[in-house]
């Protein structure tokens, strides 16, 4: 009886984090990432315009939270611009997650909007790791991995002639 001493993982199949397996995780989780917040602000432009009154509302039972008075006192005094804004950036920094366009920008606006998430609904039953915790991780990780140079509009943008002369645009791009 012959015995195959070969390592069936071997070489035929490698996760290198600079290969091409890799490149299309992170596309796919960007445009997956992207649709995710798009649909959010969408959903909320369809049904209630630029007038999403909840937001406030939201802002106003946050009393008992780790934030203390800060959201409270937004909702009161801020609603002029959280009504309109919520629905108008979920889709905007949806759209540029999802086509990798301005992708580290709309990341860092979908970390603010998932921390705010996060520590507002404080449904914390089952730990700190709850869903809006994941939605933070995956914008944090939309930015740190500049996932718009991955088949995204940023990889285009990145080669124009405007970004070759500034290239500190990087930063927002990617």
């Amino acid at each position: 009886m012959a015995t195959n001493t070969a390592n069936p993982l071997g070489e035929e199949f490698a996760f290198d984090i600079g290969g091409p397996v890799a490149t299309y995780w992170v596309a796919i989780l960007r445009v997956l990432t992207g649709w995710w917040f798009f649909h959010a602000g969408v959903t909320k432009l369809a049904e209630d315009g630029l007038a999403y009154t909840y937001g406030p509302v939201y802002l106003r039972g946050m009393e008992g939270t780790v934030l203390g008075p800060l959201p409270v006192w937004m909702g009161e005094n801020l609603a002029w611009l959280i009504e309109p804004g919520v629905p108008l950036f979920e889709t905007l920094i949806g759209l540029g997650i999802m086509f990798g366009v301005l992708t580290r920008l709309a990341a860092f606006g979908g970390a603010f909007f998932m921390t705010l998430f996060w520590v507002g609904n404080a449904g914390y039953g089952h730990g700190l790791v709850t869903g809006d915790f994941m939605g933070l991780l995956l914008m944090i990780t939309m930015a740190a991995l500049a996932a718009g140079r991955y088949y995204g509009g940023d990889a285009i943008i990145e080669r124009t002639d405007l970004v070759e002369q500034h290239p500190k645009l990087r930063y927002i791009l990617g």
